[in-house]
């Protein structure tokens, strides 16, 4: 798209408008309406890191005695052999139970599916907690809804410790010593330079994550020793960066499996190299608390307990205590029904379709599942792609839209003539949803009402915004029209997978028309919605908030186009450029300052700027806001309270899964592969101990 068209399409909006026009009255924002109360939230007990576990050596380890089998049997060495030097110790004060049993399974049930287990190429493990209990990565930041604000830091993890030179420009990262892949494989700095060389910094190939040299602000890598490395950066104390190395960035993959398929290794192409283990792939290495020991398409995904897991509980006990976890490939509405019904035994729910159901079969002394809500954590915005110069190649008439988007009557026209106590009505009744102003939700420790701008549904006032873009309806039809006699026509791209997203982008469409808009669905799933996102085909987006959002320093980047892919409504063209502006530009130096201070109250102040900034210009319109409840079976044991579905982390993360167990007069002895342990790479499945 050239400039010449850009122009082009202002000039045709604007044709015949007179410079004079007397813009209509439209009603003064407000602060945000008080969320109602919900009485069914639970509240987590706070503590600090260090009362959550510990790096040290133990005098002895156990294991399960069918896992000793293998060790009696010459298949396995010793326990103490595949454990690191100093494993991750969880502290029992901190476990709501205390230490574990062995044994049982947790049966899950997801809508997606494995593509392959190439995570650091692209491929998608299918979600539902799959890749959170195979992949792990440098920090964790999951628990950290228990953690007291004053020791707000991600936990260590794959990194043991870190430090920070004295200006700030070079971190120093120590791994675990001595932990091993669950193939025995030893894990070191080899698994972070393959890592950081031939997937983050390659061009060529996209991390299912999208981790890119600018989500660790154009570090400089260098190897010090085997469990050692250094990042150097360009400004002082860049501390975001170590909740970027948590879930799903700084995951690091087994170098000895990978790297002889990538290309600058000897692999025969990119293509190859994404491809190379596929779904039917047994087994694949991972640091993870299970492995990947049988899929069987449209059925089952099955993982089994790894034996080379690295974490303890404080009487040496290795982890997981639960020897299987099953992934019935289903979709995510039925994931709360076998949830609820008890056949299986975890969700997120966060479909407040669902809400009131699900909380009557709960509330039934009998039911085998309970439920837990947690803060309102889950909003949906709608965007404007504000991207003006070429990004995703629009025709004539998207050109036209995204200049009207650049508009901030016209944005305005939209957030007025959003009816928000609606919308959430149409999802579901009572105290669960409440109207969203956009930018921070409620439950970041960073949201300020008093930064927040909000504008209350008027249709009034959106159809005088909209005459103030110059839109007026010349033809009688009910639709507002362009220059020329056009109907204004708006594509609005949907993620189709989710009742929810399609249910909230069916309201947008009948409320703009109300005021005149003609909005037409695109609705997508999969792979599909993800590439047409990011690729910039579509005019609005309604999308439900990521990370940044909820917690505001994980994924901070993206609360702001600070670089050319980092906020999903405005990047780069094919030539790299970027048309910001000038509140754009202030959304910028708003997250560049809050990112390069180590002050606790400048980076208040910074976030309030920007919470001002984005929801004063209507950045995006935020559409209802609700709390999402964990649906877990009774039986379980180690689920700490409050534990929101989405925060840091899913709740997957959230509740520590390699700690949680079930008593044994309560295990329901429905594994598929009792006994068994995962087999060499590649193999058919899981191998016994004779």
């Amino acid at each position: 798209m050239t400039f010449q068209v850009r122009s082009a399409a202002m000039a045709a909006l604007l044709l015949g408008v007179s410079a004079g026009a007397v813009q209509a009255e439209m009603a003064a924002p407000t602060a945000p309406p008080e969320p109602p109360k919900f009485e069914a939230q639970t509240e987590p007990v706070y503590v600090n890191r260090s009362d959550i576990f510990e790096f040290k050596a133990l005098p002895a380890y156990s294991e399960p005695a069918w896992v000793t089998a293998f060790v009696d049997a010459g298949k396995l060495p010793p326990v103490a052999e595949r454990l690191p030097k100093e494993p991750l110790i969880y502290k029992a004060a901190n476990m709501p139970d205390g230490p574990g049993v062995y044994g049982d399974v947790m049966r899950h049930v997801i809508g997606g599916r494995p593509e392959g287990w190439n995570f650091w190429a692209g491929q998608s493990y299918g979600w539902g907690g799959i890749d959170i209990g195979l992949v792990e990565c440098l920090t964790r930041t999951g628990p950290l809804f228990t953690v007291n604000s004053e020791d707000l830091q991600p936990l260590p993890n794959l990194a043991k410790s870190w430090e920070w030179s004295e200006d700030g420009k070079t971190l120093t990262i120590k791994l675990i010593e001595g932990a091993k892949w669950s193939d025995g494989d030893a894990f070191d700095v080899e698994d972070i330079e393959f890592y950081w060389n031939d997937v983050i910094m390659d061009e060529n190939v996209t991390p299912l994550m999208g981790a890119s040299p600018a989500t660790y602000n154009n570090a400089t890598f260098a190897v010090v020793d085997p469990y050692t490395f250094t990042l150097t950066f360009p400004d002082a104390f860049p501390e975001q960066v170590l909740y970027a190395m948590a879930y799903g960035n700084f995951c690091p993959g087994p170098a000895h499996v990978l790297k002889p398929k990538h290309p600058k290794h000897g692999g025969e192409s990119y293509e190859t190299f994404l491809n190379a283990f596929p779904s039917d792939f047994m087994n694949f290495p991972t640091m993870g608390a299970w492995v990947v020991v049988e899929h069987r398409p449209d059925d089952i995904v099955v993982k089994r307990r790894n034996p080379y897991y690295w974490k303890v509980d404080e009487t040496g006990q290795q982890l997981p205590y639960l020897d299987e976890m099953h992934f019935r490939l289903s979709t995510w509405g039925d994931r709360d029904v076998q949830a609820v019904a008890g056949t299986g035994d975890f969700s997120n729910l966060e479909q407040p379709e669902n809400y009131v159901e699900s909380l009557k079969k709960a509330a039934d002394p009998a039911s085998p599942a309970r439920l837990a809500f947690g803060p309102r954590s889950i909003g949906y915005q709608l965007f404007f792609n504000q991207s003006a110069n070429g990004w995703g190649e629009p025709d004539a008439r998207g050109q036209a839209v995204r200049e009207l988007n650049r508009n901030l009557d016209f944005r305005k026209a939209v957030t007025y003539a959003m009816d928000r106590q609606r919308l959430g009505d149409s999802l579901v009744k009572g105290p669960f949803t409440a109207p969203y102003a956009g930018g921070l939700l409620t439950s970041t420790s960073f949201y300020d009402a008093g930064s927040t701008v909000f504008y209350s549904f008027d249709e009034a006032s959106a159809k005088g915004a909209l005459e103030a873009a110059g839109l007026s309806d010349t033809d009688g039809n009910g639709v507002v029209n362009v220059a020329g006699g056009e109907d204004l026509t708006v594509t609005l791209l949907v993620n189709s997978d989710y009742a929810t997203d399609g249910n909230l982008a069916e309201g947008v469409v009948a409320m703009m028309s109300d005021v005149g808009i003609k909005v037409t669905l695109n609705s997508l799933t999969g792979k599909d919605f993800d590439n047409a996102r990011d690729a910039g085909a579509w005019d609005w987006l309604v999308l439900r908030n990521n990370q940044e959002y909820v917690s505001a320093v994980q994924g901070t980047a993206n609360l702001a186009p600070i670089g050319p892919m980092t906020a999903v409504w405005h990047r780069a063209n094919g030539a790299g450029e970027m048309d910001l502006q000038p509140y754009e530009q202030q959304l910028v130096d708003a997250i560049k300052a809050f990112i390069g201070t180590r002050d606790p109250a400048a980076r208040i102040e910074a976030m309030k700027t920007w919470q001002k900034t984005f929801t004063e210009n209507v950045t995006a319109v935020g559409l209802t806001s609700y709390p999402g409840a964990l649906i877990i079976n009774k039986r379980f044991a180690n689920i700490p309270a409050g534990a929101p579905i989405f925060m840091y982390n899913w709740a997957e993360d959230n509740i520590i899964r390699e700690r949680v167990f079930v008593p044994a007069d309560q295990q329901i002895g429905a594994e598929l592969h009792p006994q068994t342990l995962p087999g060499a790479p590649g193999s058919a499945g899981p191998i016994a101990a004779n």
